[in-house]
């Protein structure tokens, strides 16, 4: 059996699988705002940062993983695990002194972790994905590189707020000793790794990219990009790896205070969204997910480390080999539900609406489907932009505006994941409004790929227990057909007559996006 763990911003998970036969053994989580109320922090972080601040007690990470294997040695057969592997949330950072390694490895498993490793720590609290505190500092090192496109080029993003090199910058201007007695600087992933290697690993190049610090061509540190964050940050840093590597036998600790075989052993953990990559079964090129949430995603494999030129995308590492693109777009369901109450309607008349009303207006009126700032294109938008015919633009039809907010929606996507040069040959759809066949047909009639609708519970740990089966010699794909199936009478075929209608609409979608921003 193999075993996946997923530490997110607001619960640590874990996913038991059986390779052999092909089934989910068992699923474990430990919510930290429910679970470890005295964190303070019920959704995963501490509330009431200041100027942009947000970060999380690695602490609580360390507790819950005392807790979720206290709970899965109670559940299940942990002596059964071959290999643990793993996935965090992306862009979150710990910082620890030179004693970290000596006290992984002299852990006494009578005690828990938090007490044994807290005194390692050199910086109390870890900036996460959610922190916009570091803008000057996403400013300085994009001066020092020469500007964007070289961070771009090196990176595969802009420099932005959220991710480790400027949050570790700022940690270096605003603490400066702090800084210099730091001897490790690890991810939320790599950091969850260690504990249970029991020694400080590698960063996995799928996390590692979103870093601003990995040069995407080289798969190593970036001097140019080290140089502008701190100093000495080279040493501070284990060198990069891919998520497979092994990296040996499990602590200790954890076989003999929750019975994990001392022979069981540990791959590198990699960031959640590559991990989600490989438990939504998308790793091979062609194989595209989008998921429809609060802010909806578009995330692919592509074979070769291209960058987005304007600097919406972010490119990461794919676990399964080669590389992925990000693209998130911010207004997802909260301009689907904007739209709804202007128009008065409630969930079903929109679903009804999408397209039942108004198929024979397909690709006839364009909007731009912004309640808000967006950041796929980077842009202030304060309302949405119409043009079209009068029914539309004075929604006494207000089907023809629910259809033409949905198909911006989707031409924005595949506009904008155009410099991949990957052409979807199956879209795995996911997120709440994917349930809706009218809208399902429309990605597929958009995009003019087959879609498939799936829903993975725990997809990011799913992933990395696919990973860790992987490390131990299973075939990747081949487990992803057992384990990311559709579900049943999920697929529908895109309707080619729609082809050149969409693809004269998305021209003039980019015409009309370019006359604004």
């Amino acid at each position: 059996m193999f075993l996946g763990l997923d530490s997110s911003t607001q619960s640590l998970t874990a996913v038991l699988i059986d390779a052999a036969s092909g089934q989910i053994i068992h699923q474990q989580s430990v919510n930290f705002g429910a679970d470890l109320p005295q964190y303070g922090s019920p959704s995963g972080f501490i509330p009431g940062g200041i100027n942009g601040q947000v970060c999380a007690n690695p602490l609580m990470w360390l507790d819950a993983l005392d807790l979720l294997f206290a709970r899965l040695s109670e559940s299940a057969n942990l002596g059964a695990v071959r290999m643990i592997a793993g996935s965090g949330q992306q862009h979150g950072s710990v910082y620890l002194d030179a004693t970290f390694n000596d006290r992984l490895a002299s852990l006494d498993f009578s005690l828990d972790l938090a007490s044994q490793l807290a005194p390692a720590l050199t910086r109390a609290d870890s900036p996460i994905w959610m922190d916009t505190s570091t803008g000057t500092e996403c400013e300085e090192i994009t001066a020092s590189l020469g500007g964007s496109n070289e961070v771009i080029r090196r990176s595969g993003s802009i420099a932005i707020e959220r991710f480790t090199g400027p949050q570790i910058r700022r940690f270096y201007k605003t603490d400066p000793a702090a800084y210099q007695r730091t001897h490790h600087i690890h991810l939320v992933s790599s950091f969850i790794a260690s504990i249970i290697a029991g020694k400080s690993v590698s960063i996995d190049y799928g996390d590692g990219a979103g870093m601003n610090l990995l040069n995407l061509d080289k798969l190593e540190w970036d001097s140019k990009l080290l140089d502008a964050t701190a100093p000495e940050l080279n040493d501070k840093l284990s060198a990069p790896a891919a998520a497979n590597c092994v990296q040996g036998f499990v602590s200790r600790y954890f076989s003999e205070k929750y019975g994990l075989p001392s022979n069981c052993r540990t791959a590198l953990f990699t960031g959640d969204n590559p991990a989600s990559l490989v438990g939504m079964g998308a790793t091979t090129p062609g194989d595209v997910v989008i998921s429809l949430g609060t802010s909806d995603t578009f995330f692919a494999a592509m074979a070769g480390p291209l960058t987005d030129p304007n600097g919406f995308a972010h490119v990461f590492g794919n676990p399964a080999g080669g590389f992925m693109s990000l693209i998130c777009f911010r207004n997802g369901s909260l301009a689907r539900e904007a739209l709804r109450d202007k128009l008065g309607l409630d969930w079903s008349a929109f679903d009804r609406q999408a397209l039942a009303n108004s198929s024979v207006a397909a690709g006839q009126n364009l909007m731009l489907p912004f309640f808000g700032p967006e950041i796929t294109p980077r842009h202030d938008f304060s309302g949405p932009v119409l043009k079209g015919s009068y029914e539309f633009e004075s929604a006494s039809e207000p089907s023809l505006q629910v259809r033409a907010l949905l198909e911006g929606q989707f031409l924005n996507m595949r506009l904008h994941a155009q410099w991949m040069k990957v052409h979807p040959e199956h879209i795995r759809l996911t997120g709440g409004a994917s349930k809706n066949n009218g809208i399902a047909q429309m990605v597929a009639d958009i995009f003019q790929a087959p879609v498939e609708r799936i829903d993975v519970s725990n997809s990011a740990a799913l992933g990395a227990a696919l990973i860790a089966a992987a490390a131990d010699g299973y075939d990747l794909p081949a487990l992803q057909k057992i384990f990311c199936k559709p579900a049943k009478d999920s697929s529908l075929q895109p309707n080619l007559t729609l082809a050149p209608v969409y693809a004269d609409a998305l021209i003039r979608y980019k015409d009309l996006l370019a006359s604004i921003c």
